[in-house]
């Protein structure tokens, strides 16, 4: 074979013509001191806040600090793998994570790296950790309901599409339960969940998980998970992470979105930690001065948003957790200022059997009635009002006052009331099915029952409405709506069901 050298020079003087000489630029600083997840780094002078850093080993940080002639950084991640004296090299981007379908029914850490054993996320899109909350013209009222399938928050404290509603309490009282209810609730709904798991540990983010998994509601969940184990920065960071990726189904899919903060007093106290180890200035309890905007930059992200957007939601359900009921301590003042009402649960009445044991004198939604449909309005426009009196009258008569006839009434009817509220956990009720058990206990059918059978009667009578006239309760699924007609067949069938289970009692 001839080589032709004359053709071997043109290629050779083309491909020089072609050559254009670039310059990698990347600045790098050095750390100088490092510990407890806080890292004090000298040499980028240009660095800005809340910019990505990278570190030797893959580990990421962030700038928090810009000071006279350092920065202090944290160190998301494994900070026993940062040295000092190693090289910080600046990324000129600020935090943001992977965002996207690949993320749907995986258990993440707050950074979106997989902690249930599956692939990497490799997604072509991110997002923002903080981006700011959509203005007035952005958003739209409030008014499509968002069901937990709890027949005692749906009827008297109703949550909206968009709305930021607290569940307050104190530990082990059903906090949890109730959003891991709503979330179940969604299925088929087109809603999706994020959960975000703060402080907590390890055991039970493993149980929440398998909860989740056994009734189907992984395919449309993303678990973002920051342990007790896990440092402070990673806890930190972990809601607005679980923000950030509903945010993006809500603004490119127009989806609906639920994202439950689990819980909001964990993360009070981890950015407490950061602030501290920052040495930044504290203030009552040690908190930072910002600890009021730390929660309202989050939650305000929840929205409603206009139908020029696409009209998609951000529903959130954070969760606070008191000691011994003092919900008028610093942090859940601070966040109940911030919502839209809040469900408070009360450690007596869960104890006494009442589950949910909410307590209807302190909780409330400022909704209210706009995000509920009007079968429910109907039937439930007093409940919460007469529940309210009945705890009223009971303590009345624990003190062995005499009551006369028709607060005797009201006592008894508030007793099946309460009875009748009660519902098992992870069994959430359709709409129809909600609608039907509060028409029998507020229009008296249930009176002459004994109390300790209401909750049978209640279970016996929907299973035999869905074999016997399953088009009632599908109709109000359906539409929402019940007319002085089908109020005045479902008050028949109701009656013809209690003279059978009647019957049937020895």
């Amino acid at each position: 074979m001839k080589i032709d050298i004359s053709e071997i020079t043109g290629i050779l003087k083309q491909q020089i013509r072609q050559y254009e000489g670039k310059l990698d630029v990347v600045r790098v600083g050095q750390v100088v001191e490092v510990g407890d997840g806080i890292a004090r780094i000298y040499g980028l002078e240009g660095a800005m806040a809340h910019e990505m850093l990278l570190f030797e080993n893959d580990i990421i940080g962030e700038v928090f600090n810009l000071e006279e002639n350092s920065l202090a950084a944290v160190i998301y991640g494994d900070y026993t793998k940062v040295r000092e004296s190693s090289d910080v090299r600046s990324t000129g981007r600020l935090m943001s994570v992977p965002v996207g379908d690949e993320v749907i029914g995986r258990v993440l850490t707050p950074l979106c790296q997989p902690l249930d054993g599956g692939p990497a996320i490799a997604t072509e899109t991110t997002r923002l950790l903080e981006s700011d909350a959509p203005g007035i013209a952005q958003r739209q009222p409030v008014r499509q309901p968002l069901q937990t399938g709890l027949k005692s928050i749906d009827a008297m404290i109703p949550i909206g599409r968009g709305q930021r509603e607290l569940i307050i309490g104190d530990r082990k009282t059903g906090k949890t339960a109730i959003a891991l209810d709503t979330i179940i609730n969604q299925k088929g709904k087109n809603v999706l969940c994020v959960y975000v798991a703060i402080g907590q540990k390890d055991s039970t983010i493993a149980e929440v998980v398998d909860i989740l998994r056994r009734h189907g509601t992984l395919e449309y969940t993303v678990v973002i998970a920051a342990s007790a184990a896990d440092s402070a920065p990673m806890q930190y960071i972990a809601p607005y992470a679980g923000c950030a990726i509903a945010e993006h189904f809500m603004y490119e899919k127009q989806r609906d979105t639920l994202c439950v903060y689990d819980d909001l007093s964990k993360h009070a106290v981890a950015y407490r930690q950061m602030s501290l180890l920052l040495r930044r200035p504290v203030g009552r309890e040690a908190y930072p001065g910002d600890i009021f905007y730390l929660h309202s930059r989050l939650l305000e992200r929840s929205v409603k948003l206009s139908d020029k957007l696409g009209a998609g939601s951000l529903t959130a359900l954070p969760i606070v957790e008191t000691l011994e009921g003092q919900i008028s301590a610093y942090i859940p003042t601070n966040i109940i200022s911030i919502t839209d009402g809040q469900i408070y649960l009360q450690r007596d009445l869960f104890h006494a059997g009442v589950r949910p044991a909410i307590d209807v004198g302190v909780s409330v939604s400022r909704v209210g009635g706009d995000a509920q449909v009007q079968a429910m309005k109907k039937v439930a426009a007093r409940l919460r009002l007469d529940l309210a009196a009945y705890y009223e009258l009971l303590g009345f008569a624990r003190l062995g006052t005499e009551l006369d006839p028709a607060s005797q009434r009201r006592l008894e009817r508030g007793r099946r009331m309460v009875e009748l509220l009660k519902q098992p956990q992870f069994s959430p009720l359709s709409v129809g099915e909600e609608v039907v058990t509060i028409l029998a206990g507020s229009s008296g059918l249930l009176d002459d029952l004994p109390v300790e059978q209401i909750s049978r009667f209640a279970t016996d009578l929907l299973r035999w409405l869905a074999d016997r006239y399953p088009d009632l309760v599908t109709e109000i699924d359906k539409n929402g709506k019940l007319s002085d007609e089908m109020v005045v067949r479902l008050t028949e069938r109701i009656t013809e069901y209690k003279g059978v289970f009647k019957e049937a009692q020895p």
